[in-house]
């Protein structure tokens, strides 16, 4: 596989609200109530809602790309964007999916090094991010990428409240 990564702008709009949808759906419709799940989506990965996060200058959209087959993307926080841990030496990871086809063959862990990357250029001290508590194969994945629990959080998936374990990875 030759993967590549490319930051998104507002010209991907269309591209990146589908992809969200369809990568998001795949990894938890099943497990959620379905009103809660649509409505979720709809607020979540709504044009306008993603327009103006593409907008901000401190979150970062990527697509990696298997040759030109778009297969997974990334959403990357720091300052302000953040949305738990505000230190300024710290990059959030509020989002990373692969689409179902790809998954097991190592698009995550390469996504994880070119994150590691991304936020050394940064200057960042650590990255962090929110993995649902029943979600084993992501939790697990982290581990071995050498992620450790720091707290927990709410998450709401309509009105359905969800815990969310922080996760975090020291750079140095």
């Amino acid at each position: 596989m030759q993967l590549s990564l490319r930051k998104c702008t507002l010209t991907d709009l269309d591209d990146l609200v589908e992809m969200s949808k369809t990568t998001f759906a795949e990894a938890f419709e099943k497990d959620n109530n379905p009103e809660d799940f649509k409505a979720y989506l709809q607020e979540a990965f709504h044009p306008r809602k993603l327009a103006k996060e593409l907008s901000n200058i401190y979150t970062h959209f990527y697509f990696v790309h298997n040759s030109s087959k778009r297969v997974a993307y990334m959403k990357l926080n720091v300052a302000s964007a953040q949305t738990d841990v505000h230190h300024p030496r710290a990059m959030e990871i509020e989002r990373i999916y692969v689409a179902r086809e790809y998954q097991g063959k190592q698009v995550g862990a390469w996504m994880l090094n070119e994150i590691k990357s991304i936020a050394k250029k940064f200057h960042k001290e650590f990255i962090w991010l929110g993995v649902w508590e029943h979600n084993p194969k992501a939790i697990a994945f982290y581990k071995r990428h050498g992620f450790v629990k720091f707290g927990e959080h709410p998450y709401y998936i309509g009105k359905d409240k969800q815990t969310d374990w922080l996760l975090r990875l020291d750079l140095k």
